[in-house]
């Protein structure tokens, strides 16, 4: 009788309600419909994502919150489980992934997902702490067996960062387009504004911290309210909730902007706003634009890296504007909430943002079952 195939092992980090908790549970919800075992290993348990998770699902407890911390753990599940490849979901799990092999003495292929255009991220940093984030990076990254990036811009900036052939990393899509997300955008909404006979919306969504640039998103709404009425929701949670109320305030639009916090359906608002603005520093591949492209909402974004650019075609399917452009961000909106393409063509343009079609891509890489592993590393 045939041996079970083994497990794939997914290893992660969960610590919030943020894109990379949420893609990486789509896509084990695609592993598993795909027909295939997996074992989670999160360094932390907590935030709104995991209670997606599907029963199938093997929660391994590694015994820490510290990413690092979980080495020996994880080394003795490599050596114990034999998962036939391990998924790190992240740049520093993926650099642990590796040293925990090492220390299990086994061939586990080693995938790692990139999420983010790290040279952005680390542009206003010392050199100091640019090497001090880079050095490991070109140590550890030849040793991983295969690198995705979720977008072309993430694949360059990683390949120039790490010193490596850009050929040894593969962009895959994110798995943003799940089979319920339109059932969720058609649940009711509850929001006063969002209902019928109201004035055009605009929408923000993310993490209220500097990466999301929401001041200038907030300072070119000001600019949209002199020509219309219209309103502005941003969705999310952070530590720049008080400084993005205090500018509310000095601007006059207390009663034109509102904050409702962490949404557990996002998918309502989205659906039924008159145009989303992604206002972006930095991105890798802006889930929450995906999402409201997917469900035909009108779009505007920053020409960040790296992402919009690729997303909308390089406007093609919505407006691209400057990053911190208040003015031309503004002037893009006026035009788009007059002007947009119809929701079929915004659909369209993100098909291959499917969950299934980004798992089966996942599993190619992963190589599972393929029995014929090229390994790129020395382990």
């Amino acid at each position: 009788m045939a041996n079970p195939p083994r497990p794939i092992a997914v290893f992660v980090s969960f610590s919030g309600s943020g894109g990379v908790e949420r893609m990486i549970v789509n896509l084990i919800r695609g592993f598993v419909d795909l027909g295939r075992k997996v074992d989670l290993l999160p360094v932390r348990v907590e935030g709104p994502h995991l209670e997606r998770l599907p029963q199938e699902v093997n929660l391994v407890d590694l015994g820490t919150d510290h990413t690092f911390l979980a080495l020996p753990a994880l080394s003795r599940y490599m050596r114990r489980s034999r998962p036939s490849a391990l998924l790190a979901a992240k740049d520093r799990a993926g650099r642990n992934a590796v040293l925990a092999r090492r220390l299990a003495g086994t061939d586990t292929r080693i995938v790692m997902r990139l999420g983010t255009n790290l040279s952005a991220a680390m542009a206003d940093r010392s050199r100091l702490a640019r090497w001090l984030r880079f050095a490991p990076i070109r140590r550890l990254y030849p040793r991983v067996d295969r690198i995705v990036a979720v977008s072309s811009g993430v694949a360059d900036d990683t390949a120039r960062i790490a010193r490596i052939p850009r050929e040894r990393i593969c962009v895959i899509r994110n798995p943003v387009v799940t089979p319920e997300l339109r059932e969720l955008a058609a649940e009711p909404c509850s929001h006063p504004w969002l209902q019928a006979g109201q004035p055009p919306v605009v929408l923000g969504a993310g993490r209220l911290q500097r990466q999301k640039d929401f001041p200038t998103l907030i300072r070119a709404f000001a600019l949209v309210r002199r020509e219309r009425p219209c309103r502005l929701i941003i969705l999310g949670q952070g530590g720049d909730l008080g400084k993005l109320r205090a500018l509310i305030a000095e601007l006059g639009l207390s009663g034109e902007v509102d904050l409702p916090g962490f949404q557990t359906n996002p998918y309502t608002f989205l659906a039924r706003a008159d145009l989303f603005v992604l206002s972006s520093l930095w991105e890798g591949s802006p889930n929450v634009l995906t999402e409201a492209m997917a469900l035909g909402t009108p779009v505007v974004a920053t020409d960040c890296p790296s992402g919009p650019r690729e997303l909308l075609g390089e406007g093609k399917y919505g407006p691209l504007v400057p990053v911190g452009d208040a003015p031309a961000l503004a002037t893009r909106m006026v035009e788009t909430l007059d002007h947009h393409l119809p929701p079929d063509a915004l659909k369209s343009a993100v098909a291959e943002y499917d969950q299934a079609r980004s798992a089966e891509r996942y599993l190619a890489a992963l190589a599972v079952g393929s029995g014929q592993v090229q390994r790129h590393g020395t382990g």
